[in-house]
């Protein structure tokens, strides 16, 4: 594993956190991503502690840094690219009350960030062993378990970039590139809130479990922390 390589997005909290500490624990060299690292103390701290852990400044929205990062990155294979920076909207924006600007910013992070690093890092995930791009999806992105409604501009943002990877699934398999994404569970983060079922670190080992072991027989998969298959 001390050759295996991970970029993770939005790594300096929550489950991106987590999942860099625990993957460099395993022996992974870690390329943890994030927007202010000055302002990451909590990653930097890991940096400091661990040698596998490397710290990149990036905002999944802006273009620019994205191709520096590929340029960076040119000669360094990916393994795994998780595109896990995500994003909740405005809380209690139900009918009535979305903002299409508001709307439109999710959707930029959430939806069009994953394919737009996909499509700048594809020759140095082809390049690794593992082959993988994952992205943190939800099951609130899920139709079939959409039983409650509202929601609308997480929602949409997670449905639209599980298309969004079952086409990737599709497109780089004769690059041997496999794709897949991930529902964490409802976490007890920023995002997820202090009443949520699970830790960061339960998620994150599960989570951890999957990608580490998937490949073309997962591709095009909605898969959760625990294993499970989420229906699309």
């Amino acid at each position: 594993m001390a050759n295996r390589t991970i970029l993770i997005t939005g790594a300096n909290r929550g489950i991106g956190l987590e999942l860099s500490e625990q993957f460099a624990q395993d022996g992974w060299q870690v390329l943890a991503c994030c927007r202010n690292p000055a302002d990451a103390t909590q990653l930097q701290t890991l940096g400091e502690r661990d040698p596998d852990i490397e710290i990149f400044a990036l905002d999944v929205t802006d273009q620019q840094q994205i191709s520096e990062l590929a340029e960076q990155l040119a000669d360094r294979p990916i393994d795994i690219l998780l595109c896990n920076a995500g994003i909740y909207g405005p809380r209690g924006a139900g009918f009535g009350a979305v903002d299409a600007r508001d709307w439109l910013q999710v959707l930029e992070v959430n939806t069009v960030a994953p394919l737009m690093l996909a499509q700048a890092l594809v020759a140095q995930v082809a390049a690794s062993q593992q082959k993988l791009v994952a992205v943190m999806s939800s099951k609130m992105g899920s139709i079939a378990n959409n039983s409650g409604g509202g929601q609308y501009i997480y929602r949409s943002s997670k449905t639209a970039v599980n298309q969004v990877v079952k086409s990737l699934s599709i497109d780089l398999a004769e690059r041997g590139i496999s794709a897949i994404t991930l529902h964490p569970g409802w976490v007890r983060t920023d995002m997820g809130g202090a009443n949520a079922e699970i830790s960061t670190s339960e998620s994150a080992s599960g989570l951890k479990a999957i990608l580490q072991s998937a490949g073309p027989a997962q591709s095009g998969q909605f898969i959760g922390f625990n294993g499970n298959s989420i229906p699309w």
